[in-house]
Protein backbone atom coordinates (compact mmCIF):
# COMPACT_ATOMS: atom_id res chain seq x y z
CA UNK A 1 0.00 0.00 0.00
CA UNK A 2 1.10 3.49 -0.98
CA UNK A 3 1.56 5.77 1.72
CA UNK A 4 -1.04 8.96 1.49
CA UNK A 5 -0.12 11.84 -0.13
CA UNK A 6 -0.11 14.14 3.02
CA UNK A 7 1.90 11.76 5.10
CA UNK A 8 4.53 12.15 2.63
CA UNK A 9 4.16 15.82 2.37
CA UNK A 10 4.89 16.18 6.00
CA UNK A 11 7.79 14.33 5.74
CA UNK A 12 9.11 15.71 2.72
CA UNK A 13 8.69 19.26 4.33
CA UNK A 14 10.10 18.33 7.74
CA UNK A 15 13.26 16.73 5.86
CA UNK A 16 13.19 19.91 3.21
CA UNK A 17 13.46 22.49 6.13
CA UNK A 18 16.24 20.52 8.15
CA UNK A 19 18.17 20.08 5.29
CA UNK A 20 18.26 23.69 4.55
CA UNK A 21 18.67 24.84 8.22
CA UNK A 22 22.46 22.45 8.15
CA UNK A 23 23.10 23.89 4.42
CA UNK A 24 22.47 27.50 5.94
CA UNK A 25 25.03 27.52 8.25
CA UNK A 26 28.04 27.86 5.70
CA UNK A 27 26.22 31.17 4.36
CA UNK A 28 27.59 32.30 8.04
CA UNK A 29 31.14 32.50 5.83
CA UNK A 30 29.84 35.18 3.79
CA UNK A 31 29.53 37.30 6.69
CA UNK A 32 26.22 38.70 4.97
CA UNK A 33 22.89 38.26 6.91
CA UNK A 34 20.52 35.88 5.83
CA UNK A 35 18.03 38.91 4.75
CA UNK A 36 20.75 40.10 2.49
CA UNK A 37 21.48 36.63 1.36
CA UNK A 38 17.97 35.81 0.23
CA UNK A 39 17.67 39.67 -1.61
CA UNK A 40 21.51 38.98 -3.58
CA UNK A 41 20.33 35.58 -4.50
CA UNK A 42 16.90 36.92 -6.46
CA UNK A 43 18.59 39.81 -8.14
CA UNK A 44 21.44 37.06 -9.09
CA UNK A 45 19.21 34.33 -10.58
CA UNK A 46 15.74 36.90 -11.34
CA UNK A 47 16.93 39.75 -11.92
CA UNK A 48 17.42 42.73 -12.56
CA UNK A 49 14.64 43.57 -10.79
CA UNK A 50 12.97 46.93 -9.84
CA UNK A 51 12.93 47.53 -5.74
CA UNK A 52 9.11 46.42 -5.70
CA UNK A 53 9.62 43.21 -7.51
CA UNK A 54 12.24 42.72 -5.76
CA UNK A 55 10.23 43.67 -2.23
CA UNK A 56 7.24 40.60 -3.48
CA UNK A 57 9.52 38.45 -4.73
CA UNK A 58 10.90 38.39 -0.87
CA UNK A 59 7.16 38.96 0.56
CA UNK A 60 9.28 42.18 2.55
CA UNK A 61 7.44 45.75 2.66
CA UNK A 62 9.33 48.08 0.02
CA UNK A 63 10.69 50.23 2.70
CA UNK A 64 12.37 46.65 4.34
CA UNK A 65 13.70 46.15 1.11
CA UNK A 66 15.43 49.40 0.95
CA UNK A 67 17.08 48.82 3.66
CA UNK A 68 18.32 45.84 2.46
CA UNK A 69 19.26 47.31 -0.80
CA UNK A 70 21.13 49.69 0.72
CA UNK A 71 23.04 47.65 3.22
CA UNK A 72 23.90 45.50 -0.38
CA UNK A 73 24.84 48.21 -2.30
CA UNK A 74 27.34 49.96 0.67
CA UNK A 75 28.90 46.48 0.45
CA UNK A 76 29.57 46.86 -3.04
CA UNK A 77 26.85 43.51 -3.95
CA UNK A 78 23.88 45.59 -6.32
CA UNK A 79 23.61 48.38 -8.14
CA UNK A 80 21.09 50.73 -9.14
CA UNK A 81 20.68 52.01 -12.51
CA UNK A 82 18.14 53.92 -14.21
CA UNK A 83 15.63 51.70 -16.61
CA UNK A 84 16.91 51.90 -20.34
CA UNK A 85 12.85 52.05 -21.89
CA UNK A 86 11.91 54.61 -18.60
CA UNK A 87 14.43 56.68 -17.08
CA UNK A 88 11.71 57.02 -13.94
CA UNK A 89 11.99 52.85 -13.30
CA UNK A 90 15.79 52.18 -11.01
CA UNK A 91 16.47 48.53 -11.59
CA UNK A 92 18.51 46.68 -8.87
CA UNK A 93 21.71 44.75 -10.64
CA UNK A 94 23.85 42.22 -9.02
CA UNK A 95 27.38 43.24 -9.29
CA UNK A 96 30.58 40.88 -10.47
CA UNK A 97 31.26 40.97 -6.48
CA UNK A 98 27.95 40.10 -5.38
CA UNK A 99 27.94 36.68 -7.95
CA UNK A 100 31.16 35.68 -6.78
CA UNK A 101 30.05 35.69 -3.21
CA UNK A 102 27.48 34.04 -4.26
CA UNK A 103 28.71 31.34 -6.07
CA UNK A 104 31.20 30.64 -3.77
CA UNK A 105 28.39 30.55 -0.80
CA UNK A 106 26.76 27.91 -3.43
CA UNK A 107 29.94 26.12 -3.77
CA UNK A 108 30.29 25.47 -0.17
CA UNK A 109 26.42 24.13 -0.16
CA UNK A 110 27.20 21.85 -2.76
CA UNK A 111 30.42 20.63 -1.42
CA UNK A 112 28.88 20.31 2.33
CA UNK A 113 25.96 18.42 1.14
CA UNK A 114 28.13 15.89 -1.77
CA UNK A 115 30.69 14.87 1.43
CA UNK A 116 27.44 13.85 3.38
CA UNK A 117 26.03 11.77 0.49
CA UNK A 118 29.85 10.13 -0.42
CA UNK A 119 28.83 8.34 3.33
CA UNK A 120 25.84 7.09 1.87
CA UNK A 121 25.64 3.44 -0.51
CA UNK A 122 25.72 3.77 -3.91
CA UNK A 123 21.91 2.49 -3.72
CA UNK A 124 21.05 5.18 -1.21
CA UNK A 125 22.89 7.65 -3.81
CA UNK A 126 21.00 6.08 -6.48
CA UNK A 127 17.30 6.30 -5.09
CA UNK A 128 18.20 9.59 -3.97
CA UNK A 129 18.93 10.72 -7.70
CA UNK A 130 15.90 9.27 -8.46
CA UNK A 131 13.85 10.94 -5.59
CA UNK A 132 15.40 14.18 -6.77
CA UNK A 133 14.57 13.77 -10.29
CA UNK A 134 10.58 13.28 -8.90
CA UNK A 135 11.06 16.62 -6.65
CA UNK A 136 12.35 18.78 -9.70
CA UNK A 137 8.77 17.41 -11.66
CA UNK A 138 6.72 17.89 -8.55
CA UNK A 139 8.02 21.41 -8.30
CA UNK A 140 7.47 22.08 -11.44
CA UNK A 141 3.64 20.64 -11.08
CA UNK A 142 3.08 22.99 -8.13
CA UNK A 143 4.45 26.58 -10.59
CA UNK A 144 2.75 25.45 -13.04
CA UNK A 145 -0.86 25.07 -10.60
CA UNK A 146 -0.08 28.37 -9.51
CA UNK A 147 0.51 29.97 -12.60
CA UNK A 148 -2.92 28.76 -13.66
CA UNK A 149 -4.48 30.52 -10.17
CA UNK A 150 -2.89 33.73 -10.96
Amino acid sequence: MSPRPEEIADQLHSAAIALLRQLRREDDATGITAPRLSALSVVVFGGPLTLGQLASAEQVKPPTMTRIVTGLEGDGLVERRDDARDGRVTQIHATAKGRRILAAGRARRVETLAAALRALSGRDRTSLASGVRVLKELVGAMRSSASRID
